[in-house]
C-alpha cells in the first residue's frame, strides 16, 4: 500500500496563535480557526453558549454587519462554515485560491472581533430553538445526548451541546463577551490552511490579521469526569421503533491503547457493511435498518457506545445479539488471519477519508492543537501494525465488561 507523506508547515506569532500550513496544488483553499473552547466549557448557568456563540460570529463585527459576513465569500463562489463540539469550536472556509487572503482576513475579523449585536442575538436565539426543536423530533439523534448526560452525569461534559431555551433567552452580549474573552485567547487557538499558497505569505497574512492580544480574564481548567457508576434508565417516548444505546466511558486521546480500541470498534460496529453488529443483527437476522458502534476520545476522558434502531417484538433479540458479538470478543482473541483483514479494512478507509480535503484540513488542525503536530498516514499505519490480538482482547475485556455498561432506552 502507498502512504503520502504529510508534508506541513508550522508558525507561531508572538501572541501565542499557532498556524499549520499544507501545501496543495488544487484549485480551491481551505483554511479556518479550531478554538479550544465547546460545551464542556460551560458553567451550569452557560449551557449552550459555545454553540450560541458559533452562531453569533455570523451576526456582526467592529466593521461588517452580518449581510457583508455572509457575502463576503459568497460573492467569490466561496464557502463559510462553522461547527460546535464538547470541546472545540471550529470556523472554517472554502475558497478559490486567488481569494485565499480574502477568506483568511474574514475568518479572522468574525472570530476575534466579533461584537454580538442585541438585536441579532433576539433573532439568532429563535433560530436555535427551532433547531432544538427539529433535534428532539429525532430520537436516533437524542439518544446520544441522552445517554452522554446518563453516562457523564453531574458533568459538564454531558449536557447537550444546544443548551436549554429558558437559558437562551436570558442571553445578553454582554454574556457572550464574557464568555469569549475566557476561551477566544490566541495560546488557545489554531489556525489552518491548505492550498496552493506560499508560507510566507500565509505568515504575513497571519501577522496582519490575527495580531491580538488575550483578555484579562483567566480560562477555567478543565475538570476531569471522575466517579461513574453504571446505569440504566428505560424512557417513554412514544415513539415508532424502540432506540437503543449502550456503552461505556473509555480512553482519552492520549492513552496508549487508543488506537486498539479505534481498531476494535471498526471490527464491531464501524462503517463497513461487514462489521460484525450489522453482519448479525441485519444481515443475519434481519432485524435493523441500522446498528452501529462509535468511539470518542477527548482530552481527559472517552466515550464508546453501541446503538440501535428497531421494531419493538424485536428489541430482546437484537439485545441479546449484541451482548453475544461483545462477549466474543472479550472470550476469544481475533484470528490473525482477520485481524489482518481488519487492519487492512481501518487503513483504507483512513486513506479515503483524507482525500475529501476540507475534512483532512480540520483534521490536520485540530491534530495540532491537540497534538501539536500531525502524524503522517504512514506513522498511522505502523501504530495499526502494531495492534495485537492480545491487546484487543484485553481492551474489549475493560471497555465491553458488562459490569460497567449503562444503558437507556427510548420506547
Amino acid at each position: 500500500m502507498f502512504w503520502i507523506k504529510v508534508m506541513t508547515y508550522t508558525h507561531t506569532l508572538p501572541n501565542g496563535f499557532r498556524i499549520i500550513f499544507k501545501p496543495d496544488e488544487a484549485a480551491v483553499t481551505y483554511c479556518g480557526i479550531v478554538i479550544d473552547s465547546g460545551a464542556r466549557d460551560e458553567s451550569v448557568a452557560e449551557e449552550g453558549m459555545a454553540h450560541f456563540i458559533e452562531h453569533m460570529l455570523f451576526k456582526g463585527t467592529a466593521k461588517r454587519r452580518s449581510g457583508h459576513i455572509i457575502n463576503r465569500l459568497e460573492n467569490v463562489g466561496g464557502e463559510l462554515n462553522a461547527f460546535t463540539s464538547k470541546e472545540e469550536t471550529v470556523v472554517y472556509a472554502g475558497v478559490l485560491n486567488e481569494y485565499s487572503e480574502r477568506a483568511v482576513e474574514l475568518i479572522s475579523d468574525i472570530v476575534l472581533h466579533s461584537t454580538f449585536p442585541q438585536k441579532e442575538i433576539d433573532k439568532e436565539v429563535i433560530i436555535i430553538l427551532d433547531e432544538i426543536q427539529s433535534y428532539n423530533d429525532s430520537p436516533s439523534d437524542l439518544i446520544y445526548d441522552d445517554f452522554e448526560n446518563l453516562l457523564f452525569e453531574n458533568h459538564s461534559i454531558g449536557h447537550n451541546i444546544l443548551g436549554r431555551q429558558e437559558l437562551l433567552e436570558q442571553y445578553k452580549t454582554e454574556n457572550a463577551l464574557s464568555f469569549k474573552a475566557k476561551y477566544y485567547r490566541p495560546e488557545d487557538m489554531v489556525f489552518f490552511a491548505m492550498g496552493n499558497l506560499n508560507f510566507k505569505q500565509l505568515i504575513r497574512w497571519a501577522e496582519k490579521y490575527l495580531n491580538v492580544t488575550a483578555g484579562k480574564e483567566k480560562r477555567i481548567i478543565r475538570n476531569k469526569p471522575e466517579g461513574y457508576n453504571p446505569a440504566q434508565r428505560t424512557i417513554e417516548k412514544n415513539t415508532h421503533q424502540v432506540h437503543f444505546i449502550l456503552g461505556n466511558r473509555a480512553y482519552d486521546m492520549y492513552h496508549p491503547d487508543r488506537m486498539g480500541l479505534y481498531l476494535l470498534n471498526n471490527i464491531l460496529g464501524g462503517p463497513g457493511m461487514n462489521s460484525l453488529l450489522n453482519l448479525s443483527l441485519r444481515e443475519k437476522h434481519g432485524l435493523v435498518y441500522n446498528v452501529e458502534s462509535t468511539y470518542q476520545p477527548f482530552t481527559d476522558t472517552g466515550l464508546w457506545t453501541v446503538y440501535f434502531g428497531c421494531d419493538p417484538e424485536n428489541a430482546v433479540k437484537c439485545e441479546k445479539l449484541v451482548y453475544s458479538e461483545l462477549q466474543k470478543l472479550r472470550e476469544q482473541p481475533v484470528s490473525e488471519t482477520a485481524l489482518k483483514k481488519y487492519k487492512l479494512q481501518l487503513m483504507g478507509q483512513m486513506a479515503i477519508a483524507n482525500e475529501q480535503r476540507e475534512n483532512m484540513a480540520i483534521s490536520f488542525g485540530k491534530s495540532f492543537l491537540r497534538y501539536g503536530k500531525v502524524d503522517s498516514l504512514e506513522t498511522i499505519r505502523q501504530r495499526i501494525e502494531a495492534v495485537t490480538a492480545e491487546q484487543l482482547q484485553r481492551v474489549a475485556c475493560e471497555i465491553f465488561n458488562v459490569e460497567k455498561l449503562s444503558v437507556l432506552k427510548y420506547i
